[in-house]
């Protein structure tokens, strides 16, 4: 292998290692949907299931984030500011990482028209 080779694919090798820790890094944004507990998940995604989730999370269920655009769940990070917010549509703004946000607030989701 020459020189100018070598070079090339350690330069390339170097790069590859420094993209690596970004393509694992989050997707920051805000997400709109519905704060449910694991156990019903997507069923749960209605202001109606409040008082199932809250049975759930007495016995040990964790509260997750139905996003309406995707129609998958989440897991949260800050259960407590998940817990005020059961029954309400929400925006969720945070960092997605896979499966799950890092919550930075939750607040209500703007009614349509307003």
């Amino acid at each position: 292998m020459n020189k100018k080779t070598t070079v090339l694919l350690l330069t390339l090798l170097a790069l590859t290692m420094l993209a690596l820790p970004l393509a694992s890094a989050g997707t920051k944004g805000s997400w709109t949907g519905w704060i449910t507990d694991a156990s019903c998940g997507a069923k749960g995604a209605k202001a109606e299931h409040k008082a199932c989730a809250e049975k759930c999370i007495a016995k040990g269920e964790k509260l997750v984030f139905f996003n309406n655009a995707d129609k998958k769940l989440y897991s949260l990070d800050k259960q407590d500011v998940a817990k005020d917010n059961l029954g309400h549509e929400v925006k969720v703004t945070g960092e997605a990482d896979g499966s799950a946000i890092q919550v930075e607030a939750i607040t209500p989701a703007a009614k349509a028209g307003a």
